[in-house]
């Protein structure tokens, strides 16, 4: 049997407050993305950027977290697996979204920090472990809590 792994670690800073949804079966979902930046020299010794933009996807109890708490000019740390969409657009022509859905967030922040104000001491975690069977979060964490939660501690 050949193995695979789809993991993605992410160190950046949101562009944009989070736009949230709920799907039509209750659950809630929130987009947002966050910019990482690459740095070299070139060869003539000076200093080069590239900024990368990456979507990121949080479901259910994760995405009710990042709502409350992401904020454009936050700094997080996230983690997850790429997956690509494909739709038709209203042209016809087809569409390519590449995302990262999450399963786990710490935010990078200090407590009350303004935005975009950078520490590297973490904030909190939020992880959300979801099976891909029934795509439901086994745990999650609030940001205000410095314990984990245990399953039996959610609502639902």
């Amino acid at each position: 049997m050949a193995m695979s792994l789809n993991r993605v670690q992410l160190i950046g800073n949101v562009t944009k407050d989070p736009e949230v949804r709920q799907i039509p079966g209750g659950a809630t979902v929130a987009t947002f993305s966050i910019a990482t930046n690459y740095s070299w020299k070139d060869a003539s010794g000076q200093r080069q950027d590239k900024p990368e933009f990456h979507n990121l996807v949080a479901w259910r109890k994760l995405g009710e977290i990042c709502a409350q708490y992401v904020r454009k000019g936050s700094k997080v740390f996230a983690e997850g697996r790429i997956q690509t969409r494909e739709w038709e657009g209203q042209d016809g022509a087809k569409r390519y979204r590449t995302e990262i859905i999450l399963d786990n967030m710490i935010m990078l922040d200090k407590k009350g920090a303004s935005e975009g104000m950078d520490s590297s001491r973490e904030h909190s975690a939020i992880k959300s472990t979801s099976s891909e069977n029934s795509g439901s979060p086994v745990a999650a964490g609030a940001p205000d809590l410095e314990e984990e939660i245990s399953i039996d501690d959610l609502p639902f």
